[in-house]
Parts: C-alpha cells; sequence; structure tokens
C-alpha cells in the first residue's frame, strides 16, 4: 500500500461511506486520514466508523490516522411565523432575544453574547452570507440593522459576525461531551472549529490531555489575525475555506490559504486545505476544471494534506473522489515545475541540532543515490522536521508506539511504521534497512539515511545521521547488537 504521492488525502465520512467495504475502498483509493463529523451522526455512529476504520487498518497493517471534527458553537436566528420571508435591500430590520415567532420587522438571535460585542457599523451575514445587515444601533438585548443584501431569510439560518472577537468559548457543552467521547475512543487528531484566539486552544488541550493532537480550523477573520499565536498552541491547522469565504471577501482567500500553509511549513506543523474541493462531484463523477485547478494549487503550494467533506461523505461517488483526488496528486507530483515550486519555497529554519541533522539528511540524500531517509521519531517532531525539508526521496517515519505513528500519517510524505522499542542504535539500523526493503523503496545494492536520537525513546534527542546499506546480512539479522 505504498502511495505514489507525498501530499495526504482526508476523507470525511457520512451516510454514503459508513459500511466496512466503502470504507476499506476509500483507503485503498488512497485515503490516509478519516475525518469524523462530530456535527452528524450519534455517538453510536461514531464508535461504530471508528470500530472500522480500525478494522481496515489491522487488515493492511498500516497505521490510518482518524480526524474527529468538533461541531463548535452554532449561531443561529429563531423562527418565523411562515417560516420563511423576504428581506428586501434597504429595509429596516430587527434582531433581538424576543422568542416570538419572527415577522417582517424582526426575529429572534438568541445570543446574548453577539449583542455584547457589536457596535455600529458591524455586519452580520446570514445563511453563509447569501443576505447581509448592518447594525445601525444596538443594545445589550437587540440590534437595528439595514439589510445591504436582500434574499429569503427562513427559520434557523445561521448567522456569522465577521467584524467582531465574539465573547464565546471555542467548546459548547456538545463539544466537551463529545471530545471526551472520542478521545476516549481512541482518535489522534481532534479538530476545532471557531476558534477566535490561542487560549481557545489551550482550553481544548487541557481536556484532551495528550489523547490527540490538537488541530486548529481558522475559519474566522479573527483567527487569521491571530494565526502566529494559535499556530503555536496547535500541533497542526486546517485552512476551512467555506466559513472564510463567507467573513471575508473571497477574493481575500487564495492568498490568506497560501499565507497560512507557507506559515505552518516553516513551523514544520502539519497543514489540510479543505472546503468545496471537488464539489461537483457530489452528484457528477468528473469534477470541473477549476476544481482539478483548486487542488492542483493547494499541492503546489505544498500542503501537507487536501480534504473531502460532502464528495465522501454524502455524495453519489465517495470512492470516484478520492481516487480523482489521488490521480490529480500524482500528476501533479511528477511535473517538474513541482519541485522547482517546491525547492523555491523551502525556508531556512535550522536552528537546532535537530534542524542542522534533517536538512544535512536530505541534502546527502538529494546528492547521492540515497534512496530514502527513515527517521526514528518519539514525539513525531523529527519527523515533521524532515517533511519540512519536502526532500525528493521516500521519508520512511518510525514510531516505537502507535500513536505518533498514526498522528504522523496526516503530514507530507512520511511512510509510518510501528517499530517497537530500540535501545541500540544498531537495532535502529537494522529495523530501517528491513523497513526500506519491505516496503519497495530500496533493494540489496541501494543505500539509505538513518537518523535517530540517543538515548532512545527520549523526545527531542535526534542528535545522529548515518548512510546505511541494504545489505542481506541487516534483513535476516538476528543480532542487531
Amino acid at each position: 500500500m505504498r502511495r505514489l504521492r507525498n501530499v495526504k488525502i482526508v476523507a470525511t465520512l457520512g451516510p454514503a461511506s459508513s459500511d466496512y467495504d466503502t470504507i476499506r475502498a476509500l483507503f485503498e483509493a488512497g485515503a490516509d486520514v478519516f475525518r469524523l463529523n462530530m456535527s452528524h451522526g450519534t455517538h453510536a455512529d461514531i464508535a461504530r466508523r471508528h470500530e472500522i476504520i480500525r478494522g481496515v487498518e489491522a487488515e493492511f497493517d498500516r497505521p490510518i490516522a482518524i480526524l474527529a471534527d468538533l461541531q463548535g458553537p452554532k449561531l443561529r436566528v429563531g423562527v418565523f411565523e411562515n417560516h420563511a420571508l423576504d428581506l428586501e435591500e434597504g429595509q429596516k430590520f430587527r434582531l433581538d432575544l424576543d422568542e416570538a415567532p419572527g415577522t417582517h420587522e424582526r426575529v429572534q438571535l438568541p445570543h446574548p453574547e453577539i449583542f455584547a460585542a457589536l457596535q455600529p457599523g458591524a455586519h452580520l451575514l446570514v445563511n453563509d452570507g447569501k443576505i447581509r445587515l448592518m447594525v445601525e444601533d444596538c443594545g445589550p438585548d437587540f440590534a437595528n440593522c439595514s439589510v445591504t443584501v436582500g434574499g429569503t431569510i427562513s427559520d434557523r439560518k445561521g448567522v456569522n459576525v465577521p467584524d467582531v472577537v465574539l465573547p464565546l468559548a471555542a467548546l459548547s457543552e456538545k463539544d466537551r461531551d463529545d471530545l471526551e467521547f472520542v478521545c476516549e475512543l481512541g482518535i489522534d487528531w481532534l479538530a476545532l472549529s471557531f476558534v477566535q484566539r490561542a487560549e481557545d486552544v489551550t482550553e481544548a488541550r487541557k481536556l484532551a490531555r495528550g489523547r490527540a493532537a490538537i488541530l486548529s480550523k481558522i475559519e474566522k477573520p479573527a483567527a487569521v489575525k491571530a494565526f502566529d499565536e494559535i499556530l503555536a498552541v496547535s500541533d497542526g491547522i486546517m485552512v476551512a475555506r467555506g466559513d472564510l469565504g463567507v467573513e471575508l471577501p473571497v477574493q481575500n482567500v487564495p492568498p490568506i490559504q497560501k499565507r497560512l500553509v507557507r506559515k505552518c511549513r516553516a513551523a514544520a506543523k502539519p497543514v489540510i486545505v479543505a472546503t468545496q474541493m471537488l464539489e461537483s462531484m457530489i452528484e457528477s463523477p468528473m469534477p470541473t476544471r477549476a476544481e482539478v485547478s483548486d487542488v492542483a494549487a493547494a499541492i503546489y503550494e505544498g500542503t501537507d494534506a487536501v480534504m473531502l467533506s460532502a464528495e465522501s461523505a454524502a455524495g453519489n461517488y465517495p470512492v470516484e473522489a478520492v481516487a480523482t483526488m489521488n490521480a490529480i496528486a500524482i500528476e501533479v507530483e511528477s511535473d517538474p515545475t513541482y519541485r522547482q515550486v517546491i525547492e523555491a519555497s523551502r525556508g531556512g529554519h535550522k536552528t537546532t541540532i535537530a534542524d542542522g541533522i534533517v536538512s544535512a539528511a536530505r541534502e546527502i540524500a538529494e546528492t547521492t543515490e540515497i534512496k530514502a531517509i527513515c527517521c526514528f521519531t518519539q514525539s513525531g517532531r523529527t519527523a515533521n522536521l524532515v517533511a519540512r525539508e519536502r526532500p525528493r526521496v521516500p521519508i520512511i517515519a518510525m514510531s516505537a508506539v502507535q500513536g505518533p505513528a498514526r498522528r504522523l500519517v496526516l503530514t507530507w510524505g512520511l511512510h509510518c511504521i510501528i517499530s517497537g522499542e530500540l535501545q541500540r542504535f544498531k537495532q535502529a539500523v537494522v529495523k530501517s534497512v528491513r523497513a526500506a526493503r519491505d516496503a519497495g523503496f530500496a533493494e540489496s545494492t541501494d543505500q539509505i539515511v538513518v537518523t535517530a536520537g540517543v538515548p532512545f525513546n527520549v523526545p527531542g534527542t535526534t542528535n545522529i545521521l548515518r548512510v546505511a546499506p541494504c545489505e542481506e546480512r541487516l534483513i535476516y539479522s538476528t543480532d542487531p547488537d
């Protein structure tokens, strides 16, 4: 099951992809990470999908990452007398806390926190931005608005407030329950919605207690402004372009995506580009040319992963969507321009011994006939540093335990293997050679680069680099001392 590309594919599971055969087919088609959307499905549904993924993992004897995506607080208007009505540009419309059904003049917005943060001139976006309201006057329990973009408003449509940082926690009570459930279940990544500030991430990390890595979804303007602080306390990032495109002018999203991807690469933290990547494949077996170009652009930028949402969760062609994304990735990465772009954007971030080791590993691999870089990692940091270099040769990430091996599946280029405990560097060399040969990365006459840290099983000790021959005696060695 060696992948023929470096970028990873995240596939969301849902009604169209809930049985063993479909999830297995998604993995064979190219899915590396499975996303469990906590906005949909019961805990029993989530547990069943988790069990199936682990069954597929056992069948193929290859780590699979599971990402649980928390819903976050949902801001919605109340209900209307006639369930829906049309708002016209220029008319006045009031939002308040009154529970009475809405009329042509007003509707409930049951979120006093929003009123507490609003100021005249702020904008509210309803129904994914299809309706735009500007606040003219507001108080602790109301906002008098003018309609700047009209349209049909109906019961419980979502509300976005792009201009202010809302005094809302990123974790609702439902999110807290879901977080505890999925962490006990044994997921690998926890995606945090509605992030506005670094403190939101810190709170989730305390609740997770090391049971899952924290991935922050950047979907609000406040998160873009505070991105450096959020990145510093996150294990990974998702560029959630759907909500960003609602709360910001759509033309702002591509340059923001490019900046965030580069910052994540510099920090050696995995980044996912998500939302509407192959949207037309929900209904069609073929994507549009624009969608193919969108996926390709993210890959050229050097993102770690691209994600499918409704395409694989609820669409008519879930397996075909994954196979299409896989084919796009293979084609892009075989283009000589891809290497030129990737290497031109490689920054100099060498401040530690580990930085120097992984940089040297990449340079040796690219100037000699090295077939692969094999890195041993306890926390995952060394493997992420190697991946940051975006080497031309495959990367084999060896971890003594299951948790880090699964989490590293999300990172660009990493072929993850659970190595078991090591005590000596000679054992690391033997296991590296065996892994490279077994996975088809090297033959008996080839060489690989091995990086590790001594003492073993201690995070942050990467201090050894060795060029190792893939000789038969190492493959069949039973005494690595």
